[in-house]
């Protein structure tokens, strides 16, 4: 599985949400921002009008979160979740010894949407995911992260 760094990794449904979001924001988020901002308008001198410095920061926010789904979605590369469990994949949760803490770790290798690292999942494009992918049991797997080099041997793979 090979992929530009630029590439952001989704699934099919991960994309499918952010359209979703994409199309919520404009159709609806935008044109309540819109009326907040003429309503505020309204009530006088801008420049001291809470009301409308407040519409205007939503606005703002709102505009910021539509360039980043465009983005985003640019450059999506979908991948669909397979369910092969000999190499470690998207959807796979992987049991691995942590050689260097001397501790076993479980993880799941997701896409840029889904990833949460709190809750030990791992983007397919994040150091650890990309040193994981088509890894097999008892392979190693080394991963440049921000606490240094990590050494991972894999014990097991399942796709749930």
């Amino acid at each position: 599985m090979s992929h530009h760094p630029d590439d952001i990794i989704l699934t099919t449904v991960s994309k499918r949400k952010l359209e979703e979001e994409l199309v919520h924001i404009r159709s609806v988020k935008r044109p309540e921002i819109n009326e907040a901002i003429r309503r505020a308008r309204e009530y006088g001198d801008l420049s001291e009008n809470f009301e409308y410095q407040a519409a205007r920061q939503s606005q703002a926010i709102l505009n910021g979160r539509v360039a980043e789904l465009e983005a985003i979605l640019q450059r999506a590369k979908i991948v669909e979740v397979l369910n092969e469990v000999d190499s470690v994949g998207l959807g796979t949760t992987v049991l691995v010894y942590d050689i260097n803490n001397d501790e076993e770790w479980e993880l799941t290798i997701v896409d840029f949407v889904s990833a949460d690292p709190i809750n030990d999942k791992f983007s397919i494009s994040s150091p650890i995911g990309r040193a994981l992918i088509g890894k097999k049991v008892t392979e190693i797997a080394t991963a440049d992260t921000p606490n240094g080099t990590a050494q991972y041997k894999i014990l097991s793979i399942r796709y749930e």
